[in-house]
């Protein structure tokens, strides 16, 4: 993508340890230029002027240089300070990804290089999308829909409108294939689609598929291209055919052909000429229309990635916070009760030093389905960070929340995770609105980050309700 330039990269940390990290970091990847920043004034210029790729940036130390400007360059975070507080930060900022220490240079690496890919298929995907409009409103007396299928099905009919025939379909035939044909549309019945057509029965088409030329046949009982199934045709009184390929800038658009028949008489030269041009025409369409879809796809392939932590799979701390501000908005307004709570691997610093930080990945992986496929489809489940984990339970009173993190304790310590001997056990920390002391949507997550520490210091593989409830009930 940058060639021998390399990749620009402004550098704008405060924090002794964040700095020796990234020189060591840089040092060893030739391709990145880093560009070390000094002020805040500095990095606007830089920005405006230096054409960078990827900013890398301290989180707190850093964020007095953040602005519009600078979040439309692709951003990585690293976050030194308080954990919450810098989070909070990053979303504020609009940045995509962070780093919590302890820092890994792989990390970052894969971190900048999705930044900066995740920026040109953005790029690339608005560039198609203006372009495709542009397309779009050219072709529109020809095309009703970008659904490629009905798309297909408004050319085999106005082809049958315009023209007296008995037969009218578009046939598709897969790349490499000799035995079979697909009949995707047919004007006869706008429900018919992939009737498996045997090619050894339809030799005009195979004649078309290896020319790449229209076919016609005038009279299927005299012409030599049809004499290996006229005895097959000849009951159904079919007199001429006519196989057009539909071919877009000289390539068949997923080997798509238009195939008419008639009993009555032969196609003349001008019917002939209009499946042509009816062929040409629709071929624009066609192109438009699976570009389309192909885009439609992408997008939501990109909607996806932006609300997903990329390690793990679920739901990343931007969209959890989101959903929280919706939940506990309509808690709130409706009085229904709200519940959150906090989770992490209890020792997972001791799997890192004794597997290895791929294998710590895997089991963060593994932990991470695990819990996803245990929870409740109305629950929101997110990766908080590191080996932490949070999960907001609309609609559930504390007693529910008790319930639903002692049966995921027991999941959890029950499951034996992949290429790890140890057991791993999860400490979780319940907080719960209206039960607790809780005035906004932050300190539902403070109370139940209190929570967690409390079990955790208790012996870890335990779940510990907010203290706020249990000195309301003297305990």
């Amino acid at each position: 993508m940058h060639g021998r330039k390399g990749i620009n990269v402004l550098v704008y940390e405060k924090d002794p340890e964040g700095l020796r990290f990234l020189r060591g970091f840089f040092r060893s990847r030739k391709t990145m230029r880093p560009h070390f920043i000094g002020s805040a004034d500095e990095l606007t210029d830089k920005i405006e002027t230096a054409g960078a790729d990827a900013l890398i940036v301290g989180i707190p130390n850093g964020n007095d240089g953040l602005h519009a400007g600078a979040v439309r360059v692709p951003t990585v975070a690293l976050i030194t300070g308080n954990i919450p507080c810098c989070l909070k930060e990053v979303i504020r900022h609009d940045i995509e990804y962070y780093l919590l220490r302890p820092f890994h240079e792989d990390d970052l690496e894969l971190k900048l290089k999705t930044a900066i890919n995740r920026k040109s298929w953005f790029e690339r995907l608005y560039a198609e999308k203006r372009d495709l409009e542009a397309i779009v409103e050219l072709t529109y007396l020809i095309s009703s829909t970008l659904d490629p299928r009905e798309v297909l099905y408004f050319v085999v009919k106005k082809l049958s409108e315009m023209i007296e025939v008995s037969r009218c379909s578009v046939i598709s035939i897969g790349f490499g294939e000799k035995r079979y044909a697909h009949v995707v549309s047919s004007f006869e019945d706008p429900g018919v689609s992939d009737i498996r057509l045997d090619l050894r029965k339809y030799p005009e088409i195979k004649k078309a598929l290896t020319s790449k030329r229209p076919i016609v046949i005038q009279d299927a009982m005299e012409d030599p291209v049809m004499k290996s199934v006229r005895a097959a045709i000849e009951p159904l009184g079919i007199r001429s055919i006519v196989v057009i390929p539909i071919i877009y800038r000289d390539e068949i658009i997923g080997t798509l052909f238009l195939r008419t028949s008639r009993a009555r008489s032969a196609f003349s030269k001008r019917e002939i000429n209009l499946c042509n041009a009816i062929a040409n025409v629709s071929a624009n369409v066609l192109y438009n229309a699976f570009l389309f879809e192909k885009l439609e796809n992408e997008k939501e392939r990109l909607e996806r990635l932006a609300i997903t932590d990329y390690l793990t799979g679920v739901y990343n701390i931007r969209y959890f916070y989101h959903r929280l501000e919706e939940e506990f908005s309509r808690a709130e307004r409706y009085g229904h009760p709200i519940s959150c709570i906090m989770m992490d691997i209890d020792h997972f610093k001791n799997v890192n030093d004794i597997y290895g930080h791929r294998m710590g990945d895997m089991v963060l992986r593994e932990f991470a389905q695990l819990v996803r496929r245990h929870v409740r489809r109305s629950d929101v489940f997110a990766r908080y960070g590191g080996e932490e984990f949070i999960i907001l339970l609309p609609q559930t009173p504390l007693d529910g929340a008790e319930k639903e993190a002692g049966r995921l304790r027991v999941f959890i310590r029950e499951h034996r995770f992949k290429g790890i001997e140890e057991r791993i056990t999860s400490s979780m920390g319940i907080s719960c609105w209206p039960a607790h002391d809780i005035n906004t949507h932050d300190d539902l997550i403070t109370l139940a980050d209190n929570a967690l520490f409390e079990a955790k210091s208790s012996g870890r593989d335990r779940v510990r309700t907010s203290a706020e409830h249990r000195k309301k009930l003297g305990v």
